[in-house]
C-alpha cells in the first residue's frame, strides 16, 4: 500500500526526554521541568524562524537546528533561575546529541526494510546532528534517506518542509506514510496529503483543529500493523 515509510526523528525514533535524568542529576528537583521546557522552547523558536519569513528561499532568520537546540537550553536555565557551567552544558549537549532511540525503533525500521519497504527520517534536525544520532543507535542500515529541512531553511510546519520527501523519493503523496509522536506535525503532514500515523504513546487527545490522523498506536510496533 505504502512506498516509503517516513518518520520524524525526535520524539518518534529517539526520546528527547530521556534528558530528563541527566538533568536530575545536574539539578536536583528541576531535572523534568527543564527538559519539558527545553523541548517547547525548542519548537516555539522553530515556529519564530519560519512564521516570520515564510520565504520559499528559507527564512533569513534560519538557524540550524543545534544552534536552537543550544540557545534553548540557555534561555531555559536563565528562566529557570540555574545556573549552567561549562561542563555541565557539555554533559547535557553530548547527551542530547546521542539521544537514546526508543525500544522498538530498530525492530520496526528492520521489519519495514525486510518487508522491502523504502524508509526515511525527515526531520527539523540539522545534518550532522542526525547523523550522530543515527549512528549512534546503530540505525543507518535501516533508514535509505535521512531528509533534513537545512535544505530548505524552513522548519516544519511548512509546507516546503514535507515537500523535501517528493523530490527525496519517486514516489506520490499517496504512497507515502508519515509517522510521527508528534500531534503538531501529525496534524501538518496531514494537511499537506499524507497519511499519518500518530504515535501517542502518553495517551493525550488530539488537536482541536484540522483533520485526525489516519492511524493512531501507542507504541512506534503498531505501526507495521498497517503497513
Amino acid at each position: 500500500m505504502y512506498k516509503l515509510i517516513a518518520f520524524d526523528a525526535y520524539g518518534t525514533l529517539f526520546d528527547v526526554y530521556s534528558m530528563g535524568e541527566l538533568a536530575e542529576q545536574i539539578f536536583p528537583g528541576h531535572g523534568q521541568a527543564l527538559s519539558l521546557m527545553w523541548r517547547d522552547r525548542q519548537i516555539e523558536y522553530t515556529r519564530l524562524v519560519t512564521m516570520s519569513d515564510p520565504n520559499p528561499g528559507g527564512s533569513k532568520y534560519y538557524l540550524p537546528f543545534w544552534d536552537i537546540t543550544i540557545r534553548s537550553l540557555h534561555y531555559v536555565c536563565k528562566r529557570m533561575a540555574l545556573e549552567l557551567s561549562v561542563e555541565n552544558e557539555k554533559l547535557l549537549l553530548d547527551q542530547y546529541a546521542k539521544l537514546t532511540s526508543f525500544e522498538d525503533s530498530k525492530f520496526v525500521l528492520q521489519e519495514i526494510k525486510r518487508r522491502q519497504v523504502s524508509t526515511a527520517i525527515l526531520s527539523n534536525g540539522s545534518r550532522e546532528m542526525l547523523s550522530t544520532v543515527v549512528q549512534s543507535n546503530g540505525l543507518s542500515p535501516y533508514l535509505d534517506k535521512v531528509v533534513t529541512v537545512e535544505d530548505v531553511r524552513l522548519f516544519k510546519t511548512a509546507p516546503q518542509a514535507y515537500e523535501l520527501l517528493l523530490k527525496a523519493f519517486p514516489v506520490a503523496k499517496k504512497e507515502i506514510l508519515f509517522v510521527s509522536s508528534n500531534a503538531w506535525d501529525a496534524l501538518a503532514a496531514k494537511w499537506y496529503g499524507f497519511d499519518v500515523f500518530w504515535v501517542n504513546r502518553l495517551g493525550h487527545p488530539f488537536e482541536e483543529i484540522g483533520e485526525k490522523p489516519n492511524y493512531e498506536g501507542i507504541s512506534l510496533s503498531q505501526v507495521l500493523e498497517v503497513i
